[in-house]
């Protein structure tokens, strides 16, 4: 008997319920400032056929793909799952996002010894062991030479006992292995909340229940799916987004090619990336689960908002990838250590402007690039205590794109991101870690002009108190700026400098571990996000208010948006009206 609509949103906000709880514990936990300040980690349940479930607020390019492969390569090496087992997995080539992300997965194993769910704690680490201190070597040629400990679905817990020869193996080879151990116990206890809280649900209800609920919330899920895409228009758009040229890649970069279709009277939507090159020997390729999430993110990001993201929605969905490809299946040993972000990028972005270029209304113009310095991970020496230090901070990116309906969201970080990631407190950054923060500001016409605007970019001024300091980004966007779309313009490009004591600056390359000295700094400048639509069909009053907050010039809203403005910031009708008129 199918059932009904009430208990179906009760056991789905109950399940959502344990996502967020284990997220909870994770943040309350962990111990490095990119899992307690920046939140970048993501929960979730997938069913014992290894489908999503669902999953906490968490950043999309984490889990709408991967948890899955993971959970059934789990299954694959370790038949025997036993309550009690906890499974690592951070390998590019196992359904991991990229070996930073150091998951824990936990078998829910009934009483009767039925494999009945998997919970899931995706982790950012502070530090992974890379032969470079960060955990994203976009110059690593392959991934020996990145350097991470691989643990392709390894099992470290039995009978609820830590394996201490896996512990003993990461405490030697990351630079700081208490921080790590408190992050590992975090995720881990996040995944033992995820277990207690299913057991607890299938203690009221039966596992029975609980399961014929996974059915019938996935069919749920992809009928609405099926009446999102029917509203679109049917047809095919094919769009170019281009990563910057890094060391390892072309000269003119790495070019992105993605052809999406829709066909609404069969409700599925398509995304081939066959179109582009081999994998590069840099740590730009795509883990598979990356490129399936990234095209996942474009479409999800042009659609009805409210539909559920999980296995059952993406039975409407069809990816087209190639093997050993930058934007496709890699190979081992191919590098796949920045797999979250740049390229991943963009495959995201020229889906969703697809999106747009085929159903006025729907899709979004491209999120700005990352990884500036201000993102960057820093290591060194403690000038307290003489101990290392490591951690990725978060003090300024924006990014966010120009939708048919709003302006930007500003601080989305990147759109793989979706805004999850918090940017971190000033005076929290400098009490953990040696380091001044001399400004952080928006720059004034850097938005990608629209009907909707882009997000400006942001700098941000850093650098270390009383000692020196490594500083590791990979900077995509000084080149191809975020593209804008349905007439939309371009967001502002990114930029770094070193800033010497006497004020002088020296550019610095996009992708670089950089050292710092003390009365150094580095100004990171991040990429803004890509207009949507004309920027004449802005309404005026909005382009008179953003001059008001120092966002645009009086010069860029008569030259770009056709709004003249008096010199107390009101708006001339009749010489507005003309302007426009003439564009």
């Amino acid at each position: 008997m199918a059932m009904d609509l009430v208990t179906l949103a009760l056991l789905n906000n109950r399940f959502e319920g344990v996502a967020r709880k284990m997220a909870n514990t994770l943040l309350r936990t962990g111990r490095s400032g990119v899992l307690n300040i920046a939140r970048d980690f993501s929960c979730c349940i997938v069913t014992a056929d290894a489908e999503l479930l669902v999953a906490n607020e968490g950043l999309p390019i984490h889990v709408l793909s991967g948890p899955d492969i993971m959970a059934r390569y789990m299954k694959e090496y370790c038949p025997d799952l036993k309550a009690g087992d906890a499974f690592i997995n951070n390998s590019p080539y196992h359904g991991c996002s990229h070996a930073a992300d150091h998951t824990i997965l936990v078998p829910i194993v009934d009483d009767e010894g039925r494999h009945r769910f998997t919970v899931l704690a995706k982790a950012h680490q502070a530090d992974i062991g890379n032969s470079i201190p960060t955990t994203y070597h976009g110059a690593a040629r392959d991934v020996y030479e990145e350097g991470a400990l691989i643990f392709p679905s390894v099992r470290v817990q039995e009978n609820y006992q830590t394996n201490q020869d896996f512990v003993r193996m990461c405490r030697m080879r990351i630079r700081v292995p208490d921080q790590w151990w408190g992050d590992f116990l975090a995720a881990l206890g996040a995944a033992r909340i995820g277990e207690q809280e299913i057991r607890t649900m299938a203690a009221e209800v039966g596992w029975d229940a609980l399961e014929a609920f996974s059915r019938e919330w996935l069919d749920y899920s992809e009928k609405r799916m099926i009446e999102a895409v029917r509203a679109l228009p049917s047809g095919r758009a094919t769009r170019l987004s281009r990563h910057d040229p890094f060391p390892g890649t072309p000269e003119d970069g790495i070019p992105v090619t993605v052809h999406v279709g829709i066909d609404a009277e069969a409700a599925r939507i398509s995304v081939d990336l066959t179109e582009n090159m081999d994998c590069l020997p840099c740590g730009l390729n795509l883990s598979e689960a990356c490129t399936r999430t990234a095209a996942m993110v474009g479409i999800f990001n042009s659609i009805d908002h409210t539909v559920p993201k999980n296995a059952g929605s993406f039975r409407r969905i069809d990816l087209r990838l190639k093997d050993n490809c930058v934007v496709g299946v890699p190979r081992h040993p191919t590098s796949c250590s920045v797999a979250t972000t740049n390229v991943a990028d963009r495959v995201a972005n020229p889906v969703q402007c697809a999106i747009a270029e085929i159903a006025e209304g729907r899709g979004m113009a491209e999120c700005g690039a990352v990884i500036p310095p201000s993102v960057a991970v820093i290591s060194g020496i403690h000038p307290r205590d003489g101990k290392p230090f490591i951690n990725q901070v978060f003090l300024g990116m924006t990014g966010g794109a120009g939708s048919p309906s709003a302006d930007a969201w500003l601080t989305i970080g990147h759109v793989g991101n979706a805004g999850m990631c918090n940017l971190d407190s000033v005076e929290l950054d400098e009490l953990r870690q040696p380091l001044y923060v001399a400004s952080r500001r928006l720059l004034p016409d850097t938005e990608g002009a629209g009907e909707h605007v882009g997000a400006p970019s942001i700098a941000v001024e850093f650098g270390p108190v009383g000692c020196d300091i490594s500083v590791g980004y990979v900077s995509d966007g000084v080149v191809n700026a975020a593209l804008g779309t349905r007439g939309g313009g371009e967001g502002g490009p990114a930029n770094q400098y070193l800033i010497e004591e006497n004020g002088s600056r020296e550019p610095l390359p996009s992708c670089a571990q950089v050292d710092v000295a003390d009365r150094q700094l580095v100004l990171s400048i991040s990429a803004g996000g890509g207009g949507y639509g004309n920027p004449k069909s802005r309404p005026a009053e909005k382009v008179a208010r953003d001059v008001g907050l120092g966002r645009i010039t009086a010069e860029r809203a008569r030259a770009v948006y056709g709004v003249v403005l008096g010199k107390d910031g009101s708006i001339d009708p009749e010489e507005t009206a003309r302007l426009r008129a003439a564009a």
